[in-house]
């Protein structure tokens, strides 16, 4: 009996400590289009992981992953919450070139500065531009280097 009442109150401090990290899954669009989710890492620091197709000639798929720092969460509005962010991260893309019929994998770094802006309701908006260096078997990625992007996320 001790047990399961040690099992119960170890799994409902766990859910309350899940349920109270802020998350977001939604898209962005920008230089093309991407599935979006955020995780809060500590305090409001959060990390961003993007799942995407480009635009350019509808052949490229990425993967990246950034750590945003909350530079400010500045009280605009009486509702909501405001945030100015930024930071460092990672890109992976493969590209398809019709031209030459032959596959290229690109690695870089991927930076990122944004404006967001969270509803009493489970939405958020976001604002942002997100400039990226990748090198390759194909050179240096020159297509969407600065992506400037909107995203729309369900927070829960």
């Amino acid at each position: 009996m001790k047990k399961t009442l040690l099992i119960i109150a170890a799994l409902l401090s766990f859910s309350v400590f899940a349920s109270a990290q802020h998350k977001a899954l939604g898209v962005r669009i920008g230089h093309g289009i991407d599935l979006s989710y955020e995780t809060i890492i500590s305090g409001a620091d959060f990390m961003e992981f993007e799942l995407g197709l480009d635009s350019y000639k509808g052949q490229a798929f990425h993967v990246d992953g950034i750590y945003n720092i909350m530079i400010s969460e500045p009280d605009w509005t009486s509702t909501g919450k405001w945030g100015f962010y930024g930071g460092p991260g990672a890109g992976i893309a493969l590209y398809n070139d019709p031209d030459l019929k032959a596959s290229s994998v690109y690695a870089g770094i991927v930076g990122n500065l944004g404006l967001e802006y969270t509803f009493n309701i489970p939405l958020q908006l976001s604002l942002d531009v997100r400039p990226r260096l990748m090198f390759g078997n194909g050179g240096v990625w020159s297509e969407g280097i600065l992506s400037f992007g909107l995203g729309v996320r369900y927070a829960f």
